[in-house]
């Protein structure tokens, strides 16, 4: 089992990865850092990786000169993936919920359904 530091780290690294390698060359080393930093303040890290991802589909949907419009569509259809991508992230990194243990006061009624006890003198309700 992973320690969170080491869940938080991988999820951080998956959303740089969404950024375009020119973006991780000039950027990459000093985002990581500033999440590391955010995490140590108390951000969640699922927050940081939401915002990175928010970030790296304006990056690939930012026109640039000489780009063509068939790079800007498939740029869109990254951002799609990108979307399916975060969710699956915080589908994994949501903790599981355990059952429930608060106790419930018996019911005054018995779970015995209405057509056992129809005609006898213990439920005149049904």
């Amino acid at each position: 089992m992973s320690t969170p530091g080491v869940r938080n780290g991988r999820l951080i690294d998956a959303a740089l990865r969404c950024y375009p390698p020119r973006w991780r060359r000039r950027h990459g080393i000093e985002a990581a850092e500033l999440a590391t930093l955010l995490i140590r303040d108390g951000r969640p890290a699922a927050s940081i990786a939401w915002s990175y991802l928010l970030g790296a589909a304006r990056t690939w949907l930012t026109p640039r000169p000489g780009r063509s419009l068939s790079a800007v569509a498939a740029a869109l259809l990254a951002a799609a993936c990108l979307l399916g991508f975060a969710a699956a992230l915080a589908a994994e990194t949501t903790p599981a919920r355990a059952a429930s243990t608060s106790t419930q006061s018996p019911s005054p009624h018995p779970a015995t359904p209405c057509h056992l006890t129809q005609g006898t003198t213990r439920d005149r309700s049904c």
